[in-house]
């Protein structure tokens, strides 16, 4: 479709049958310079494009576009030919896909760019979205004049985005879609909000005059404006679709993954694509708005497109819209990437890319169709990278030519904003009325007026956020009371026994390792039909496996989880011929077939994002058991952010409740600095929990170091039968997974039994207990066998398995058993400014009534010492500090 006079490369880009190779081929050998022509315009064009707004950035002189460079005179085949590349590969947009490895999906690109440019938007359209761009300008406008201290981050300078984001709500509707799940930063946020998703203007001013945004009585903190959300039903033609703005923090681009997270668990939870029918994508589909400076400077983007296509990760391709203000906060493009294009980090997984200059509306509303199209046909992630500017600086408060003059007299300098100049061209086509564009001000600076003046008076009537789980998720829902609640976690051992053999059934075809064969297969038989000796592995199978058969989904995800760490898990097995891979938890047999369904999902090398996608997977499916595990326990560094921003504050924010589980193994064994604690101490610090008064379930997240393979079975069932949800965090094992004292037995799990916070020592005297041990984790085992070895009566030792909500009842009750003890210690095998320690010490002292003394390593810098020398000589002065005496 170049031109007319080439006739066949346009066929070759659409027509497979033999006369169009014929004459694709044919066109090669007598073209063939003309041909190389063409090719350097589909790779090349787009950098001499004119696609800055500014005129700030020099238009290139490429000169594999000049047609001497091929040997070609100046005929009027060559002519023509140049002057149609020049309309469809140089003008407003420039399109990237040439780094494509699939010629299918390079030649769909060339036939769709070049039909879908030569379109005209129809007059509807551009009246359609001059409308909703001058609305959007209006607001800026309106909240300046009303507003002139508050940080709007408005959208002036970038309206032209507000047609893209129309477009792709429309072919939404048009296609079927049910949901469109969208995460944006704050850069015109509030105009997409009030403008196109609905939120209420009185919700918006009343925030701005600094009240909540949460209904009356709903307890909560809430969040800054440029933070608020919306859940909404769009209709276009008859149609219509659901938009959810997903909450974001100040973190830029943390939100990605987490909205990613979010669509997939939509998608299981309506059987869309690997959960049932038809593609990912298809009905559910994931909308990213990124800055043009995060996008090159924060790795968590890289880190969400490298999952983009991995199983168990993609959800579909995801549409990608750059806000392209061409600076970040101060700092200009040059000196923010060393990059041509902020966009070129997705060259990085091989998508297209659309740029478009955002003084041309409607080949912004182009590039969203051709995004559109492409995601739909290749399932694959597009983006469109709409250079705009800043009118303001970061935000309307800031001073933008402090650092960027240049810049800035060129804004300052333009004759008229983006919405007014288009809408003047469309008065001038005919295509708008002058009159009608005045009454739409008119219409909606009033709107606007009777909202400012009700806004005092304004009660949201439901959290926006609250609803993003679905209406079914949120009625079943509650929220965690004032009390400390027990919840029967047993479940019947015939069950039990059943889903446990069914954990290891091997089909008859498939060809085990032997090595699992006896020590996995085997070993877990016999101790299910003995009872006994339960391990880890087998206790966290049987919790997994009977949330399976009573119909509840699962899904862990990690590096390595299907195998585990320490090769102690082997939820998935590999066949050894072919490389197959079997889930025998997702063949339990059960009756009606009604089973859940368990996704074991090996991540890639990745912890912020992984975890942000298995957050917002928890958000979208608190029916569901939701795991993370981390391969060390210290790893969860990598994904800091998500824990702040996400994981701690979640619900206290935006009103979302996460069941999600961090398992992050823990456990002082030699391995050094790196590989020996999940930094408890941080989680603690980051609770809720009052160190004067008694915790209660309304807690904002559970911190757990337990001990037995029972306790870790009743955490995980707990997580889902309970009505609310909070985020557990497990400091989970290393050597207790197969140490011969660290067992339970099927009785353990049986109906009437659960988690226990606080496990109470054995011995047959309390009377004759004179000193009290507090711990909590493995150290248990090394201080009993010590104790053992001694031959000490007169010492209970007590483990802390629940440190927060912290356990104050059932610790009071243990010290009025041992009410002869005379002396009260917290031993811990982590460093005095790390472990339990700082949280534990002033709740013992304020709420419990004692006070200990500590017992354990001294201050260290690092979490552990890398010296196994070292390493023995602190084991051996922990027993004597803590048995001298």
């Amino acid at each position: 479709m170049v031109c007319s006079s080439l006739p066949q490369i346009h066929a070759s880009h659409t027509n497979n049958n033999a006369e169009g190779k014929e004459g694709k081929f044919h066109f090669r050998d007598q073209n063939p310079n003309l041909l190389r022509l063409v090719e350097a315009y589909h790779r090349y064009g787009h950098l001499k494009a004119a696609l800055d707004p500014l005129h700030l950035q020099d238009t290139h002189n490429v000169p594999e576009l000049s047609p001497l460079f091929y040997g070609l005179s100046d005929t009027e085949q060559t002519s023509d030919v140049v002057l149609q590349l020049e309309k469809m590969y140089c003008s407003s947009t420039g399109v990237e896909f040439m780094h494509i490895e699939s010629l299918v999906e390079r030649e769909w690109l060339i036939s769709e760019h070049e039909a879908i440019s030569s379109q005209e938007v129809d007059p509807v359209t551009k009246k359609e979205i001059a409308e909703a761009m001058i609305i959007s300008q209006n607001f800026d406008n309106f909240v300046g004049s009303k507003f002139p201290t508050v940080k709007r981050y408005g959208g002036e300078g970038a309206e032209s985005c507000i047609p893209f984001y129309r477009e792709i709500f429309k072919l939404a509707a048009a296609n079927d879609v049910q949901h469109v799940f969208m995460c944006m930063a704050h850069r015109g946020r509030l105009n997409l909000l009030t403008g196109m998703l609905n939120c209420p203007y009185e919700l918006m001013f009343s925030k701005m005059k600094g009240r909540s945004e949460l209904p009356v009585g709903t307890k909560g903190i809430g969040d800054v404006l440029s933070h608020l959300t919306s859940v909404t039903k769009l209709n276009f033609d008859g149609k219509s679709v659901s938009v959810t703005m997903l909450p974001n923090p100040s973190h830029l681009e943390a939100a990605n993954p987490f909205t990613a997270g979010r669509v997939r668990a939509e998608q299981q939870r309506i059987q869309e694509g690997d959960y049932g029918s038809g593609n990912m994508g298809d009905r559910v589909i994931c909308l990213q708005v990124h800055g043009d400076a995060a996008i090159s400077g924060q790795g968590v983007v890289q880190e969400t497109l490298a999952f983009s296509q991995v199983p168990h990760f993609a959800v579909g391709g995801s549409l990608h819209l750059i806000v392209n203000n061409q600076v970040g906060y101060t700092t200009p493009a040059d000196r923010g990437r060393s990059s041509r294009y902020c966009s070129d980090i997705a060259k990085s997984i091989g998508v297209p890319i659309i740029h478009v200059n955002g003084d041309d509306p409607d080949a912004v509303v182009r590039a969203a169709r051709l995004a559109w199209n492409y995601r739909k046909k290749f399932l694959r992630d597009i983006f469109v990278d709409v250079l705009c500017y800043r009118r303001w600086g970061h935000n309307e408060m800031d001073e933008p030519t402090f650092t960027n003059p240049v810049m800035y007299s060129a804004i300052h300098s333009r004759g008229c904003s983006i919405p007014d100049a288009y809408c003047r061209k469309l008065i001038d086509e005919g295509v708008l009325e002058k009159e009608t564009h005045q009454n739409l001000l008119t219409t909606h600076t009033n709107q606007m007026s009777i909202a400012f003046k009700e806004a005092d008076s304004y009660s949201p009537s439901a959290s926006p956020s609250y609803s993003q789980v679905g209406e079914q998720q949120s009625k079943a829902l509650k929220t965690a009371t004032g009390d400390i609640t027990s919840w029967d976690t047993g479940v019947d051992l015939d069950v039990l026994r059943w889903v446990g053999a069914r954990s290891v059934h091997i089909p008859s075809n498939f060809s085990l390792h032997p090595t699992l064969k006896r020590g996995h297969v085997d070993a877990r038989l016999n101790k299910l039909l003995t009872g006994t000796n339960l391990d880890w592995s087998t206790a966290e199978s049987l919790a997994i496996a009977s949330l399976l058969y009573q119909g509840y989904d699962c899904r862990i995800s990690g590096q390595d989880v299907g195998r585990g760490t320490f090769s102690q898990r082997h939820c998935m097995l590999v066949d050894q011929q072919s490389n197959e891979v079997y889930i025998p938890l997702n063949d339990l047999g059960t009756p009606d077939g009604s089973q859940g369904h368990l996704e074991v999902a090996n991540s890639i090398l990745s912890e912020e994002a992984v975890l942000a996608f298995e957050y917002g997977n928890s958000v979208g499916r608190p029916d569901a058991l939701c795991i993370w595990e981390a391969q060390f326990g210290d790893f969860f560094n990598g994904a800091q952010i998500i824990i702040d921003t996400f994981v701690t504050s979640g619900e206290a924010k935006w009103q979302l409740q996460s069941g999600l589980v961090m398992v992050l193994p823990h456990g002082f064994d030699g391995a050094g600095p790196e590989h020996s604690t999940c930094r408890i101490e941080r989680f603690l610090q980051l609770t809720d929990s009052r160190e004067d008064i008694a915790d209660c379930d309304d807690i904002n997240m559970q911190v757990v170091n337990p001990t037995t393979p029972a306790q870790i079975f009743h955490l995980l069932r707990r997580q889902v039968i309970r009505p609310f949800r909070k985020p557990l965090i497990v400091a989970g094992p290393k050597l207790l997974l197969r140490f011969p004292a660290a067992v339970s037995t099927l009785q353990d799990l049986a109906p009437g039994t659960s988690f226990h916070p606080v496990l109470d020592d054995t011995l047959e005297s309390p009377a004759d207990v004179q000193r009290m041990i507090f711990v909590s984790g493995k150290h248990y085992y090394a201080l009993n066998q010590q104790r053992q070895e001694k031959g000490l009566k007169d010492v209970a030792i007590i483990r802390l398995e629940e440190l927060c909500p912290f356990p104050a009842l059932g610790i009071q009750k243990l010290v009025a058993k041992y009410s002869n003890a005379k002396e009260f210690i917290w031993c811990q095998e982590e460093p005095r400014n790390g472990g339990a320690w700082n949280f534990i010490e002033p709740r013992f002292r304020n709420v419990v009534g004692i006070n200990l003394r500590y017992s354990g390593r001294p201050v260290l810098a690092a979490p552990a010492v890398g010296i196994s020398a070292l390493h023995k000589i602190e084991v051996t002065n922990l027993m004597k500090d803590i048995f001298s005496g």
